[in-house]
């Protein structure tokens, strides 16, 4: 997934992220498909400096500690990530210097003046800003800046930038997404500026190879993490199997971000002469009260207080389920509250407890996921059914299904009544039970990408037949 700037600790809406990378990872893991899951920190931002002058703080060990709040965060989430790649290593600038100097052939230096957005790291134009503002970032001032800067040659893939998205040779998950790109596009591509100053950028971060009075622009550099960090600038192994030789490249971001790596990205692919990304998936925004989450207005939620409130994977349910795939969705306590209460405790931990207490109780033998009663194709857990969904990012929707089939068994036992069968029909009894614990393990295998840490705690209570709270409540209706 994008990197994130690490000018502050890390919010719910980055979790968000996180967490759909994760459920993808996971997923094609139990695929049995060779996986490489790449996070990082983007630590060369001008944004980083000047958090860092407002902390008054050195710059390296403001960075440095923003940065392990983020890998703190993975631990937290229970992220399984394979790599986290930090920008400001010499691994990476040696490597995002091997990749300016492949892209000659479209850099040139020219003067410039414009109106730059520190928030962005972008310079705007005026029909970009809403009342002298930037519409991401209202509350940052807009510089004037006029220097001397090199320049990316952006204009010169106008055609080739159309064809790919319009193609889908670079798949833009969902359709809106993949329109806005080429919306954009063809509002015609101009040169973007790919550097800065030294001194404007108080000479933090990549220096520009040859001219030691330049540092690369942030963005410039950033993107490159996805091939420096699988050794790029030595055309390493990791490189060479997951980047140049593999079909299935996906980036997941943030609707904020989808110029640079749906234009601005592939253009320097193809300037570079490497392959492109296959797929983008897109995923909006966590509004909080309704409200874009700002630290101004008070709002930020920090997901690592959520966790220890209500437990890692209540936290990733609530995230992946209550917040639309690909669209805004909102985070409040009170929904949470109601979600973990419904849907997790007298939910699916009450489903397995009576289950289990039953099985106990009447002494009933069953063996779950040994003993097939259920047919896959009329089950709501089809494999292909949720394959399909999980691939084509619908998060939200496959648990749905399986909160479908949640509520399914808990109308199976009231129907069936298996306190009565007890006393009356055995067989009946033993049928039922296995019927529900042949469910529940299927429930366990369709949530292991989304809640791994319950999905193997059901398992265990499945094959030992000792019941335990899953979910306890925590807090009262």
């Amino acid at each position: 997934n994008a990197i994130p700037y690490v000018n502050a600790k890390p919010h719910i809406g980055f979790a968000l992220e996180i967490c759909q990378s994760d459920a993808i990872a996971r997923y094609h893991r139990l695929q049995g498909d060779d996986t490489y899951f790449l996070m990082g920190a983007d630590e060369n931002s001008l944004k980083n400096v000047q958090a860092a002058e407002k902390a008054g703080k050195n710059t390296a060990d403001f960075v440095k500690e923003h940065t392990q709040a983020f890998i703190n965060l993975n631990k937290t989430l229970n992220i399984s990530n394979d790599d986290f790649i930090k920008t400001s290593t010499e691994k990476h600038f040696k490597a995002a210097q091997k990749f300016w100097q492949v892209c000659q052939k479209d850099i040139y230096k020219k003067t410039y003046k414009g109106l730059y957005c520190v928030g962005c790291e972008e310079f705007k134009k005026e029909n970009e800003l809403a009342l002298g503002c930037c519409p991401e970032h209202p509350k940052d001032k807009i510089e004037a800046v006029e220097e001397e800067n090199y320049f990316f040659k952006l204009s010169a893939y106008q055609k080739k930038l159309e064809e790919i998205i319009e193609k889908d040779i670079v798949k833009i998950i969902p359709e809106s997404r993949k329109n806005e790109a080429l919306s954009f596009i063809k509002q015609g591509l101009e040169d973007f500026s790919i550097s800065r100053t030294k001194q404007r950028a108080k000479g933090w971060g990549v220096p520009v190879p040859e001219d030691p009075d330049q540092v690369m622009y942030v963005w410039f550099d950033a993107l490159t993490n996805y091939i420096t960090a699988l050794g790029y600038k030595e055309d390493g192994k990791l490189f060479k199997k997951y980047w140049q030789e593999n079909e299935n490249k996906l980036h997941v971001i943030g609707k904020g971000i989808l110029k640079f790596h749906a234009v601005y990205w592939p253009a320097m692919l193809m300037s570079a002469g490497l392959p492109l990304p296959n797929q983008i998936f897109v995923h909006g925004y966590i509004t909080v009260g309704g409200q874009k989450i700002s630290k101004s207005v008070g709002n930020v939620i920090d997901p690592i207080e959520v966790v220890s409130k209500y437990g890692v994977d209540a936290t990733r349910y609530y995230l992946l389920k209550e917040i639309p795939s690909t669209g805004d969705g909102d985070f409040s306590y009170k929904r949470f509250e109601e979600v973990y209460n419904s849907d997790l405790a007298n939910g699916l931990g009450n489903l397995l407890q009576r289950t289990l207490t039953m099985v106990e109780k009447f002494k009933v033998k069953v063996e779950p996921g040994k003993k097939m009663l259920i047919s896959d194709s009329k089950s709501q857990l089809n494999k292909e059914a949720v394959s399909r969904l999980i691939e084509s990012f619908k998060f939200d929707r496959v648990l749905s299904k399986i909160w479908e089939v949640i509520k399914f068994c808990d109308r199976f036992i009231d129907e069936n009544k298996p306190w009565e069968l007890a006393k009356t029909d055995t067989k009946k009894l033993q049928e039922v039970l296995q019927i529900v614990c042949e469910y529940l393990f299927r429930i366990s295998e369709a949530l292991e990408p989304f809640m791994p840490e319950t999905a193997q705690k059901m398992k265990k209570q499945l094959e030992t037949l000792k019941p335990k709270p899953l979910f306890p409540k925590v807090f009262e209706d």
